[in-house]
């Protein structure tokens, strides 16, 4: 072995109490670090430069008289050295860029943050407001639309509706309700729409018709109106409201819209021991009763081109439903609408269940009243908003394709008194 250097050889013979690297304790004949193998023979590396930020300042300029004879002029660019740390409030708030003074520029202070956004603020960058059209004014992102999921639950109701994972908006709306007939008796109502997607402004036509239709129902209701003319005169109030969009938009002269707005509409109320549905579309309703061994049954019956083929005999329903012309619509609300035939029937079951009231968005997936009976839970009866919440769920692991709204109605009314005000 060649023998080690004159340094190596001397931090030998005196060790270093502690390792340089890691601090920890050596022995008298240790040559490595212990702990973390540290050679004790190396050198130790030298301190590092002080950063040109901490370096002293310079000694002042000499005077002119003792300045050395200067050299001839180049093109080097010289950087002024910083300024000190007063000099912007004695410049008047002048800030050096290059060491160049700028005339009017004002330091930004880190610390300063911007001013806080009047009205809603961005759920994705947290710090800019929101405009008109639902963007971000600091970055543009889209903002959640506040129909892209809406849930309400009142006494003896509750309904969800959802955007869906493909649509890029809700189109469809609900609008529920409870009133008091003149006898007291209570009433509680759900209607449900959904917008036909190659219609002008679909998400305000099924919106017009679902609130247009609860205010008729239940002002019809509370006159002592039967149930039933109720419900004709309430699809009636929704098609004029939907019907009256397409005259907002019609150009000079009077020409009607070529694509006016557009929706389906279902409608259940409950009053004592009969309930009564109504519709225009494909929009369905279904009877789950509690005992689960009863069959279930759908209320409702398309106004769609399946629905004629099976009833003039001329397809079987899988056929049909196969057909990728089984979902066009047959009627329909809106100024273009071929005819306006209103649908009612009125029910009066022998047990308690619940009323169900859908878009295709849900029946897409559970078509059948015996798969609609497997996807709602048990106890839809006393719990309506979960039953909702859960179709709904049913519809968005099969795929979410369209927008999804549900309501459900507990039978009988799941109310506590007999008189309570209109919602």
């Amino acid at each position: 072995m060649p023998p080690l250097p004159e340094s190596a050889r001397a931090a030998q013979s005196a060790p270093p109490a502690l390792c340089p690297n890691c601090a920890d304790p050596l022995d008298a004949d240790d040559r490595f670090c212990g702990s973390c193998g540290h050679d004790l023979a190396a050198p130790v590396p030298a301190p590092a430069p002080v950063p040109a930020a901490q370096a002293p300042p310079a000694a002042p300029p000499a005077p002119a008289a003792e300045r050395p004879e200067e050299g001839p002029a180049t093109d080097a660019f010289v950087l002024a050295p910083p300024k000190p740390a007063g000099a912007a409030q004695e410049a008047g708030g002048e800030t050096l860029a290059l060491g160049v003074a700028l005339p009017g520029a004002r330091l930004s202070d880190p610390r300063e943050e911007p001013p806080a956004p009047e009205g809603p603020v961005c759920v994705a960058c947290g710090l800019g407001g929101v405009d008109d059209d639902g963007y971000c004014e600091h970055c543009g992102h889209a903002q959640p639309r506040q129909r892209d999921h809406q849930e309400q639950e009142l006494e003896g109701v509750a309904a969800v509706s959802d955007r869906g994972l493909r649509h890029h908006r809700n189109e469809d709306a609900f609008a529920v309700a409870t009133a008091s007939l003149p006898d007291g008796t209570p009433a509680v109502a759900a209607v449900v729409c959904d917008g036909v997607s190659t219609a002008y402004r679909p998400d305000d036509a099924s919106a017009a018709a679902s609130t247009a239709g609860r205010e008729s129902l239940l002002a019809s209701l509370e006159r002592g109106t039967p149930a039933e003319d109720a419900m004709r005169a309430a699809l009636m109030s929704a098609f004029e409201a939907v019907t009256a969009l397409a005259a907002e938009e019609e150009p000079p002269g009077g020409v009607p819209h070529h694509n006016a707005p557009a929706c389906t509409c279902v409608s259940a109320v409950v009053t004592g021991p009969v309930f009564t549905v109504g519709w225009i579309g494909d929009s369905r309703a279904y009877w789950i009763p509690d005992d689960r061994t009863l069959p279930a049954s759908r209320l409702t019956e398309d106004d769609s081109w399946a629905a004629r083929m099976v009833s003039a005999g001329l397809m079987s329903e899988a056929e049909a439903y196969a057909d990728e012309r089984a979902h066009a619509i047959t009627g329909w609300l809106g100024a273009d609408a071929i005819e306006v035939d209103p649908h009612v029937a009125a029910f009066q079951p022998e047990g308690p269940g619940v009323i169900v009231v859908c878009t295709d968005g849900l029946w897409n997936y559970a078509e059948s009243a015996a798969e609609m009976a497997e996807a709602i839970p048990a106890d839809a009866r006393v719990r309506p908003l979960h039953s909702a919440r859960t179709l709904l769920g049913v519809a968005l692991d099969g795929g979410g394709h369209d927008n999804v709204t549900v309501a459900v109605l507990p039978f009988p009314a799941a109310v506590s008194r007999a008189g309570f005000p209109s919602a």
